[in-house]
Protein backbone atom coordinates (compact mmCIF):
# COMPACT_ATOMS: atom_id res chain seq x y z
CA UNK A 1 0.00 0.00 0.00
CA UNK A 2 1.16 3.42 -1.09
CA UNK A 3 1.64 6.37 1.76
CA UNK A 4 0.14 9.43 1.31
CA UNK A 5 2.09 12.43 2.15
CA UNK A 6 0.84 15.94 2.63
CA UNK A 7 2.88 18.69 1.55
CA UNK A 8 2.04 22.18 3.15
CA UNK A 9 3.80 25.49 2.35
CA UNK A 10 2.90 28.80 0.18
CA UNK A 11 5.78 28.49 -1.79
CA UNK A 12 4.46 26.56 -4.81
CA UNK A 13 8.07 25.90 -6.44
CA UNK A 14 8.78 23.74 -3.46
CA UNK A 15 5.70 22.03 -3.53
CA UNK A 16 6.19 20.86 -7.01
CA UNK A 17 9.67 19.83 -6.28
CA UNK A 18 8.72 17.61 -3.10
CA UNK A 19 5.59 16.31 -4.98
CA UNK A 20 8.13 15.38 -8.03
CA UNK A 21 10.87 13.50 -6.11
CA UNK A 22 8.31 12.07 -3.77
CA UNK A 23 6.27 10.94 -6.05
CA UNK A 24 9.13 8.91 -8.07
CA UNK A 25 10.13 7.67 -4.67
CA UNK A 26 6.35 5.79 -4.29
CA UNK A 27 4.63 8.07 -2.67
CA UNK A 28 0.87 9.60 -3.37
CA UNK A 29 1.10 13.10 -3.04
CA UNK A 30 -1.35 15.85 -1.39
CA UNK A 31 -0.03 19.59 -1.73
CA UNK A 32 -1.84 22.91 0.61
CA UNK A 33 -0.53 26.68 0.70
CA UNK A 34 -1.91 27.15 4.12
CA UNK A 35 -2.68 25.57 7.14
CA UNK A 36 -6.40 25.89 6.45
CA UNK A 37 -6.15 24.14 3.56
CA UNK A 38 -4.34 21.05 5.26
CA UNK A 39 -6.95 20.92 7.57
CA UNK A 40 -9.65 20.81 4.88
CA UNK A 41 -7.57 17.96 3.02
CA UNK A 42 -7.08 15.89 6.00
CA UNK A 43 -10.65 15.56 6.69
CA UNK A 44 -10.69 13.77 3.52
CA UNK A 45 -7.65 11.88 2.88
CA UNK A 46 -6.30 11.50 6.14
CA UNK A 47 -1.78 11.53 5.38
CA UNK A 48 0.68 9.00 7.01
CA UNK A 49 3.14 11.95 7.11
CA UNK A 50 2.83 15.83 7.08
CA UNK A 51 5.39 17.80 5.15
CA UNK A 52 4.71 21.66 7.41
CA UNK A 53 6.20 24.85 6.69
CA UNK A 54 6.25 26.85 9.83
CA UNK A 55 5.87 30.31 7.80
CA UNK A 56 2.19 30.26 6.49
CA UNK A 57 -0.28 32.77 5.84
CA UNK A 58 -3.62 32.84 8.09
CA UNK A 59 -2.96 30.33 10.88
CA UNK A 60 0.97 29.44 11.22
CA UNK A 61 2.90 26.02 11.21
CA UNK A 62 2.90 25.38 15.15
CA UNK A 63 -0.52 25.88 15.31
CA UNK A 64 -1.65 24.00 12.49
CA UNK A 65 0.67 21.29 14.15
CA UNK A 66 -1.74 21.68 17.08
CA UNK A 67 -4.74 21.34 15.40
CA UNK A 68 -3.44 18.34 13.19
CA UNK A 69 -1.81 16.56 16.72
CA UNK A 70 -4.78 17.14 18.51
CA UNK A 71 -7.33 15.72 16.19
CA UNK A 72 -4.54 13.34 14.33
CA UNK A 73 -2.17 12.15 17.37
CA UNK A 74 -0.94 8.88 15.08
CA UNK A 75 0.04 11.38 11.92
CA UNK A 76 3.93 11.82 11.74
CA UNK A 77 4.46 15.41 11.10
CA UNK A 78 7.84 16.96 10.19
CA UNK A 79 8.41 20.67 10.66
CA UNK A 80 10.12 22.84 7.67
CA UNK A 81 11.65 26.14 8.08
CA UNK A 82 14.38 29.00 6.20
CA UNK A 83 14.23 30.69 9.15
CA UNK A 84 14.44 28.33 12.21
CA UNK A 85 15.93 28.34 15.45
CA UNK A 86 16.31 25.96 18.42
CA UNK A 87 13.91 27.17 20.40
CA UNK A 88 11.04 27.05 17.86
CA UNK A 89 12.71 23.31 16.62
CA UNK A 90 12.51 22.15 20.56
CA UNK A 91 8.80 23.54 20.79
CA UNK A 92 7.52 22.19 17.78
CA UNK A 93 8.96 18.70 18.78
CA UNK A 94 7.17 19.35 22.63
CA UNK A 95 3.91 20.01 20.24
CA UNK A 96 4.58 16.56 18.48
CA UNK A 97 6.57 16.80 15.54
CA UNK A 98 8.48 13.55 14.55
CA UNK A 99 11.64 16.21 13.43
CA UNK A 100 12.48 19.76 12.30
CA UNK A 101 14.60 20.18 8.68
CA UNK A 102 15.48 23.38 7.51
CA UNK A 103 15.43 25.09 4.48
CA UNK A 104 17.08 25.34 1.92
CA UNK A 105 16.03 21.43 1.88
CA UNK A 106 18.63 18.82 0.95
CA UNK A 107 16.30 16.49 -1.15
CA UNK A 108 18.89 13.64 -0.27
CA UNK A 109 18.16 13.88 3.57
CA UNK A 110 14.03 14.88 2.75
CA UNK A 111 14.02 11.18 1.53
CA UNK A 112 16.21 9.44 4.26
CA UNK A 113 14.21 11.92 7.29
CA UNK A 114 10.56 10.57 5.15
CA UNK A 115 11.49 6.79 5.24
CA UNK A 116 12.52 7.11 8.91
CA UNK A 117 9.49 8.38 9.58
CA UNK A 118 7.14 6.18 8.05
CA UNK A 119 9.04 3.40 9.40
CA UNK A 120 8.34 4.28 13.34
CA UNK A 121 5.01 4.59 12.17
CA UNK A 122 4.66 1.27 10.48
CA UNK A 123 6.61 -0.16 14.00
CA UNK A 124 4.54 1.37 15.99
CA UNK A 125 1.04 -0.56 13.48
CA UNK A 126 2.86 -3.86 14.46
CA UNK A 127 3.28 -3.26 17.83
CA UNK A 128 -0.50 -2.51 18.42
CA UNK A 129 -1.04 -5.86 16.54
CA UNK A 130 1.42 -7.48 18.82
CA UNK A 131 -0.17 -6.42 21.46
CA UNK A 132 -3.65 -7.31 20.52
CA UNK A 133 -2.68 -10.61 19.40
CA UNK A 134 -1.02 -11.24 22.92
CA UNK A 135 -3.88 -9.66 24.34
CA UNK A 136 -5.99 -12.51 22.43
CA UNK A 137 -3.91 -15.03 23.36
CA UNK A 138 -4.23 -14.67 26.99
CA UNK A 139 -8.17 -14.44 26.96
CA UNK A 140 -9.64 -17.37 28.58
CA UNK A 141 -12.18 -19.65 26.61
CA UNK A 142 -15.59 -20.29 26.99
CA UNK A 143 -19.07 -19.24 27.44
CA UNK A 144 -20.01 -21.05 31.05
CA UNK A 145 -21.33 -19.51 33.85
CA UNK A 146 -18.26 -20.35 35.82
CA UNK A 147 -15.82 -18.77 33.03
CA UNK A 148 -18.19 -15.68 32.81
CA UNK A 149 -17.46 -14.95 36.33
CA UNK A 150 -14.13 -15.64 36.56
CA UNK A 151 -13.42 -13.33 33.24
CA UNK A 152 -15.40 -10.77 35.39
CA UNK A 153 -13.13 -11.38 38.68
CA UNK A 154 -10.15 -10.85 36.45
CA UNK A 155 -10.67 -7.79 35.07
CA UNK A 156 -11.20 -6.19 38.67
CA UNK A 157 -8.36 -7.71 40.63
CA UNK A 158 -6.17 -7.69 37.80
CA UNK A 159 -5.47 -4.08 37.57
CA UNK A 160 -4.88 -4.09 41.28
CA UNK A 161 -1.60 -4.58 43.07
CA UNK A 162 -3.28 -7.52 45.14
CA UNK A 163 -1.97 -11.09 45.80
CA UNK A 164 -3.88 -13.60 44.08
CA UNK A 165 -3.75 -17.27 44.58
CA UNK A 166 -5.24 -19.59 41.94
CA UNK A 167 -6.57 -23.00 42.37
CA UNK A 168 -7.48 -25.69 40.44
CA UNK A 169 -6.68 -28.59 39.24
CA UNK A 170 -3.76 -29.61 36.60
CA UNK A 171 -4.47 -28.69 33.00
CA UNK A 172 -7.42 -26.25 34.00
CA UNK A 173 -5.28 -22.86 32.77
CA UNK A 174 -3.90 -21.80 36.00
CA UNK A 175 -1.16 -20.69 33.92
CA UNK A 176 -3.40 -18.55 31.60
CA UNK A 177 -4.79 -16.82 34.27
CA UNK A 178 -1.52 -16.04 35.94
CA UNK A 179 -0.81 -14.41 32.62
CA UNK A 180 -3.80 -12.69 32.08
CA UNK A 181 -3.83 -10.99 35.29
CA UNK A 182 -0.41 -9.61 34.40
CA UNK A 183 -1.18 -8.69 30.93
CA UNK A 184 -4.68 -6.97 32.38
CA UNK A 185 -2.10 -5.23 35.57
CA UNK A 186 -0.09 -1.65 35.82
CA UNK A 187 2.70 -3.86 35.27
CA UNK A 188 2.37 -5.21 32.04
CA UNK A 189 5.52 -3.22 30.59
CA UNK A 190 7.44 -5.41 33.12
CA UNK A 191 8.29 -9.23 32.83
CA UNK A 192 6.64 -12.03 34.80
CA UNK A 193 8.38 -14.09 35.83
CA UNK A 194 7.49 -17.85 36.53
CA UNK A 195 8.74 -20.19 39.11
CA UNK A 196 8.19 -24.00 38.72
CA UNK A 197 8.41 -24.43 42.43
CA UNK A 198 8.29 -28.56 42.23
CA UNK A 199 11.25 -27.92 39.74
CA UNK A 200 13.65 -26.35 42.36
CA UNK A 201 16.46 -28.89 43.86
CA UNK A 202 16.36 -27.91 47.49
CA UNK A 203 20.08 -27.11 47.57
CA UNK A 204 19.43 -24.59 44.90
CA UNK A 205 16.64 -22.90 46.30
CA UNK A 206 18.36 -19.85 47.21
CA UNK A 207 20.26 -19.41 44.49
CA UNK A 208 17.02 -20.14 42.39
CA UNK A 209 15.43 -17.24 44.18
CA UNK A 210 17.45 -14.90 44.90
CA UNK A 211 20.20 -15.37 42.63
CA UNK A 212 24.39 -15.23 43.84
CA UNK A 213 27.51 -13.73 43.38
CA UNK A 214 30.42 -14.97 41.69
CA UNK A 215 32.49 -17.51 43.80
CA UNK A 216 29.77 -17.98 46.23
CA UNK A 217 29.93 -21.95 45.90
CA UNK A 218 31.75 -23.93 43.53
CA UNK A 219 30.64 -23.78 40.47
CA UNK A 220 29.11 -20.08 40.85
CA UNK A 221 31.99 -19.26 38.31
CA UNK A 222 29.95 -15.54 37.47
CA UNK A 223 26.87 -13.66 39.17
CA UNK A 224 23.22 -15.02 38.68
CA UNK A 225 20.31 -12.62 38.96
CA UNK A 226 17.35 -14.71 40.41
CA UNK A 227 13.68 -15.05 40.29
CA UNK A 228 13.11 -12.23 41.93
CA UNK A 229 15.69 -9.76 41.26
CA UNK A 230 14.57 -10.64 37.47
CA UNK A 231 10.46 -10.32 38.48
CA UNK A 232 11.36 -6.32 39.94
CA UNK A 233 8.53 -3.87 39.35
CA UNK A 234 6.68 -7.03 37.16
CA UNK A 235 4.66 -9.95 38.33
CA UNK A 236 6.26 -13.15 39.77
CA UNK A 237 4.37 -16.67 39.30
CA UNK A 238 5.18 -19.19 42.03
CA UNK A 239 3.52 -22.50 40.13
CA UNK A 240 2.58 -25.09 42.33
CA UNK A 241 3.07 -23.28 45.08
CA UNK A 242 2.19 -26.54 47.25
CA UNK A 243 4.86 -28.63 46.28
CA UNK A 244 8.00 -26.58 47.89
CA UNK A 245 9.17 -27.88 50.80
CA UNK A 246 8.86 -26.59 54.08
CA UNK A 247 12.24 -24.98 54.31
CA UNK A 248 11.65 -23.25 50.56
CA UNK A 249 8.30 -21.89 52.03
CA UNK A 250 10.60 -20.47 54.97
CA UNK A 251 12.44 -18.49 52.42
CA UNK A 252 10.22 -17.28 50.50
CA UNK A 253 7.69 -16.50 53.48
CA UNK A 254 10.35 -14.39 54.54
CA UNK A 255 11.37 -12.43 51.54
CA UNK A 256 7.86 -12.28 50.95
CA UNK A 257 7.47 -10.37 54.83
CA UNK A 258 10.71 -8.47 54.22
CA UNK A 259 10.64 -7.47 50.99
CA UNK A 260 14.56 -7.29 50.68
CA UNK A 261 16.62 -10.40 49.89
CA UNK A 262 20.49 -10.75 49.84
CA UNK A 263 21.87 -13.20 47.06
CA UNK A 264 24.09 -16.07 47.99
CA UNK A 265 27.58 -15.01 48.69
CA UNK A 266 26.36 -11.61 49.27
CA UNK A 267 25.66 -8.82 51.77
CA UNK A 268 23.97 -6.31 50.28
CA UNK A 269 20.09 -5.82 50.66
CA UNK A 270 18.59 -6.07 47.68
CA UNK A 271 14.85 -4.18 47.92
CA UNK A 272 12.15 -6.24 46.02
CA UNK A 273 8.84 -4.95 44.07
CA UNK A 274 7.11 -7.37 43.10
CA UNK A 275 2.97 -8.51 42.63
CA UNK A 276 2.93 -12.06 43.54
CA UNK A 277 0.31 -14.72 42.08
CA UNK A 278 0.49 -18.30 43.43
CA UNK A 279 -1.13 -21.27 42.03
CA UNK A 280 -1.77 -24.96 43.09
CA UNK A 281 -3.88 -28.00 42.65
CA UNK A 282 -4.06 -29.17 45.90
CA UNK A 283 -6.46 -28.50 48.92
CA UNK A 284 -3.62 -26.33 51.33
CA UNK A 285 -6.14 -26.03 54.06
CA UNK A 286 -6.10 -30.30 54.31
CA UNK A 287 -1.83 -29.82 53.20
CA UNK A 288 -1.80 -27.74 56.20
CA UNK A 289 -3.71 -29.90 58.93
CA UNK A 290 -1.05 -32.81 57.10
CA UNK A 291 1.57 -30.06 58.35
CA UNK A 292 2.87 -29.97 54.50
CA UNK A 293 2.29 -26.36 54.14
CA UNK A 294 2.72 -23.31 56.38
CA UNK A 295 -0.09 -21.75 57.83
CA UNK A 296 1.49 -17.86 57.90
CA UNK A 297 2.11 -18.50 53.97
CA UNK A 298 -1.12 -19.97 53.49
CA UNK A 299 -2.74 -16.32 54.94
CA UNK A 300 0.32 -14.42 53.20
CA UNK A 301 -0.90 -15.89 49.75
CA UNK A 302 -4.82 -16.21 50.12
CA UNK A 303 -5.30 -12.39 49.83
CA UNK A 304 -7.86 -12.96 46.81
CA UNK A 305 -8.50 -16.77 46.08
CA UNK A 306 -9.19 -17.35 42.00
CA UNK A 307 -10.65 -20.85 41.24
CA UNK A 308 -10.47 -22.74 37.85
CA UNK A 309 -13.13 -24.97 36.92
CA UNK A 310 -12.40 -28.61 35.59
CA UNK A 311 -13.75 -28.84 32.31
CA UNK A 312 -15.94 -31.35 33.46
CA UNK A 313 -17.51 -28.88 35.17
CA UNK A 314 -18.57 -26.75 32.46
CA UNK A 315 -18.59 -28.89 29.55
CA UNK A 316 -20.51 -26.21 27.14
CA UNK A 317 -16.91 -24.97 26.92
CA UNK A 318 -15.79 -27.80 24.91
CA UNK A 319 -17.49 -26.54 21.73
CA UNK A 320 -15.61 -23.05 21.87
CA UNK A 321 -12.72 -24.37 22.96
CA UNK A 322 -12.25 -27.11 20.50
CA UNK A 323 -12.83 -24.69 17.80
CA UNK A 324 -10.32 -21.71 19.12
CA UNK A 325 -7.61 -25.37 18.78
CA UNK A 326 -8.92 -26.43 15.80
CA UNK A 327 -8.01 -22.75 14.73
CA UNK A 328 -5.16 -22.59 16.45
CA UNK A 329 -3.71 -25.29 14.46
CA UNK A 330 -4.35 -24.34 11.70
CA UNK A 331 -2.73 -21.02 12.11
CA UNK A 332 0.67 -22.92 12.86
CA UNK A 333 0.33 -25.20 9.96
CA UNK A 334 -0.64 -22.11 7.48
CA UNK A 335 -3.66 -24.24 6.80
CA UNK A 336 -7.58 -23.69 6.44
CA UNK A 337 -9.13 -25.02 10.35
CA UNK A 338 -10.44 -27.99 10.29
CA UNK A 339 -14.14 -28.78 11.27
CA UNK A 340 -15.71 -31.06 14.12
CA UNK A 341 -18.91 -32.48 13.18
CA UNK A 342 -21.76 -32.27 15.32
CA UNK A 343 -20.98 -36.51 15.99
CA UNK A 344 -17.31 -35.91 16.98
CA UNK A 345 -18.23 -33.26 19.47
CA UNK A 346 -20.98 -35.53 21.22
CA UNK A 347 -18.10 -37.89 21.69
CA UNK A 348 -16.46 -35.02 22.93
CA UNK A 349 -19.10 -34.27 25.44
CA UNK A 350 -19.65 -37.32 26.87
CA UNK A 351 -15.83 -37.41 27.86
CA UNK A 352 -14.91 -36.46 31.80
CA UNK A 353 -11.52 -34.95 30.93
CA UNK A 354 -9.72 -35.86 33.93
CA UNK A 355 -6.82 -34.05 31.96
CA UNK A 356 -8.70 -30.86 31.38
CA UNK A 357 -8.44 -28.04 28.46
CA UNK A 358 -4.54 -29.41 28.45
CA UNK A 359 -5.85 -32.97 27.38
CA UNK A 360 -8.77 -31.66 25.15
CA UNK A 361 -6.32 -29.26 23.55
CA UNK A 362 -3.56 -32.36 22.76
CA UNK A 363 -6.74 -34.51 21.62
CA UNK A 364 -7.67 -32.01 18.82
CA UNK A 365 -3.93 -31.45 17.69
CA UNK A 366 -3.39 -35.12 17.22
CA UNK A 367 -6.76 -34.93 15.82
CA UNK A 368 -5.81 -32.71 13.44
CA UNK A 369 -2.50 -34.26 12.28
CA UNK A 370 -3.63 -37.65 12.32
CA UNK A 371 -7.10 -37.19 10.26
CA UNK A 372 -6.16 -36.07 6.38
CA UNK A 373 -9.80 -35.14 5.60
CA UNK A 374 -11.02 -31.92 6.36
CA UNK A 375 -14.00 -32.90 8.41
CA UNK A 376 -13.20 -34.64 11.71
CA UNK A 377 -15.62 -37.08 12.29
CA UNK A 378 -16.68 -39.42 15.65
CA UNK A 379 -14.43 -42.56 14.11
CA UNK A 380 -11.52 -40.65 14.26
CA UNK A 381 -11.69 -39.70 18.32
CA UNK A 382 -9.79 -42.24 19.71
CA UNK A 383 -11.12 -44.39 22.56
CA UNK A 384 -11.08 -41.54 25.79
CA UNK A 385 -12.30 -43.77 28.68
CA UNK A 386 -9.98 -44.09 31.33
CA UNK A 387 -10.78 -44.62 34.95
CA UNK A 388 -10.25 -42.10 37.30
CA UNK A 389 -10.07 -42.80 41.35
CA UNK A 390 -10.16 -39.10 42.25
CA UNK A 391 -13.71 -39.04 40.58
CA UNK A 392 -15.20 -41.98 40.96
CA UNK A 393 -14.15 -44.92 43.15
CA UNK A 394 -14.57 -48.39 41.09
CA UNK A 395 -16.99 -50.85 42.21
CA UNK A 396 -16.72 -54.16 42.50
CA UNK A 397 -18.18 -57.29 44.14
CA UNK A 398 -16.79 -58.94 46.90
CA UNK A 399 -16.52 -62.17 44.56
CA UNK A 400 -13.92 -61.24 41.78
CA UNK A 401 -15.15 -63.29 38.99
CA UNK A 402 -13.60 -65.03 37.19
CA UNK A 403 -15.10 -65.51 33.77
CA UNK A 404 -12.38 -64.03 31.66
CA UNK A 405 -12.49 -63.31 28.13
CA UNK A 406 -9.15 -64.29 27.37
CA UNK A 407 -8.46 -68.22 26.65
CA UNK A 408 -4.78 -68.37 27.24
CA UNK A 409 -3.32 -68.71 30.89
CA UNK A 410 -1.17 -65.56 30.63
CA UNK A 411 -3.81 -63.05 29.74
CA UNK A 412 -6.06 -64.79 32.79
CA UNK A 413 -3.43 -64.37 35.15
CA UNK A 414 -3.09 -60.73 33.53
CA UNK A 415 -6.82 -60.48 34.09
CA UNK A 416 -6.70 -61.78 37.45
CA UNK A 417 -3.99 -59.40 38.40
CA UNK A 418 -5.82 -56.40 36.70
CA UNK A 419 -9.23 -57.03 38.99
CA UNK A 420 -7.18 -57.74 41.82
CA UNK A 421 -5.27 -54.18 41.98
CA UNK A 422 -8.70 -52.49 41.03
CA UNK A 423 -10.07 -53.86 44.10
CA UNK A 424 -7.48 -52.83 46.42
CA UNK A 425 -7.57 -49.55 45.17
CA UNK A 426 -11.09 -49.34 45.89
CA UNK A 427 -10.50 -50.41 49.65
CA UNK A 428 -8.01 -47.76 49.90
CA UNK A 429 -9.72 -45.22 48.35
CA UNK A 430 -7.26 -44.95 45.70
CA UNK A 431 -4.03 -44.39 47.42
CA UNK A 432 -1.47 -45.79 45.95
CA UNK A 433 0.80 -45.90 49.06
CA UNK A 434 -1.73 -47.83 51.46
CA UNK A 435 -2.43 -50.21 48.43
CA UNK A 436 1.14 -51.06 47.77
CA UNK A 437 1.56 -52.07 51.51
CA UNK A 438 -1.32 -53.63 51.59
CA UNK A 439 -0.11 -56.11 48.31
CA UNK A 440 3.41 -56.08 49.38
CA UNK A 441 4.60 -53.98 46.53
CA UNK A 442 6.86 -51.28 45.99
CA UNK A 443 4.68 -47.81 45.26
CA UNK A 444 7.22 -47.27 42.39
CA UNK A 445 6.19 -50.90 40.98
CA UNK A 446 2.52 -50.45 41.29
CA UNK A 447 2.74 -47.21 39.44
CA UNK A 448 4.63 -48.82 36.71
CA UNK A 449 1.48 -51.89 36.86
CA UNK A 450 -1.29 -48.95 36.31
CA UNK A 451 0.74 -47.44 33.51
CA UNK A 452 0.80 -50.55 31.53
CA UNK A 453 -3.02 -51.07 32.28
CA UNK A 454 -3.48 -47.71 31.12
CA UNK A 455 -5.06 -47.22 34.85
CA UNK A 456 -5.20 -43.14 35.81
CA UNK A 457 -4.81 -42.97 39.67
CA UNK A 458 -5.60 -39.35 41.11
CA UNK A 459 -4.18 -39.27 44.87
Amino acid sequence: MKENILIVDDEESICQTLKGILSDEGYNVLVAGSGEDALKIMEDELPHLVMLDIWLPGIDGLETLKRIKAQYPDVMVIMMSGHGTIETAVKATKLGAFDFIEKPLSLEKVIILINNALNVLRLEAENVMLKQKIAHQYELTGVSKQITELKEMISIVAPTNAWILIMGENGTGKELVARSIHHLSHRAHKPIVEVNCAAIPEELIESELFGHEKGAFTGATEKKRGKFDLAHEGTIFLDEVADMSLKAQAKILRILQEKKFERVGGNKLIDMDVRVLAATNKDLEKEMEAGRFRQDLYYRLHVIPLYVPALRERKEDIRPLAEKFLQDAAEKEGEDPKILTDEALAVLMEHDWPGNVRELKNIIERLVILTPAREITANDIPPLQVRDFGKTPFVMEDNISLNFISNSLKDAKLDFERQFILKKLEENEGNISKTAEAIGLERSNLHKKLRSMKLVVKE
